[in-house]
């Protein structure tokens, strides 16, 4: 089973885009993370908007993506009104279970954990970092 695609954190439309042209030039695949609890002070339809046009720039690219939604389970249903695939939730485990039956019916995952990222805030070249990154995380660990 092949491992979870490579995870980096944008900030905005032009680091999606940088991180798409990176997977492209690469030939691999990419996950597109927000940065923490972005689904607050960004909302679900700027996340979901971002994805789309990278995947319209890059349709030759495998671009997954997901939203941390911080502890709001308002924000979860919101993302999944957005058609937003996966959300990161970090509210209680009672409250994650009903969230997730309806994430289930709406074809979407719920996740707890964040994966190891790159955060693109601060790159002054998000592609090159985006490149470096992408490369690193193709190469097998060392024996």
């Amino acid at each position: 089973m092949p491992g979870p695609k490579p995870t980096v954190v944008v900030h905005g439309l032009d680091h999606a885009l940088a991180a798409a042209r990176a997977a492209a030039a690469l030939g691999t695949a990419i996950r597109l993370g927000s940065g923490p609890a972005a689904a607050g002070y960004a909302g679900a339809a700027w996340f979901a908007e971002i994805v789309r046009a990278a995947r319209r720039a890059h349709p030759d690219v495998p671009i997954d993506a997901v939203l941390d939604c911080g502890d709001s389970p308002g924000m979860v249903l919101a993302a999944l009104r957005r058609s937003v695939g996966t959300v990161r939730f970090a509210g209680s485990p009672a409250v994650r279970g009903k969230l997730e039956a309806l994430a289930r019916a709406a074809g979407a995952r719920i996740e707890t954990e964040a994966a190891a990222a790159l955060d693109l805030a601060g790159e002054a070249d998000p592609e090159a970092a985006c490149r470096r990154w992408l490369a690193a995380a193709g190469k097998p660990d060392p024996p």
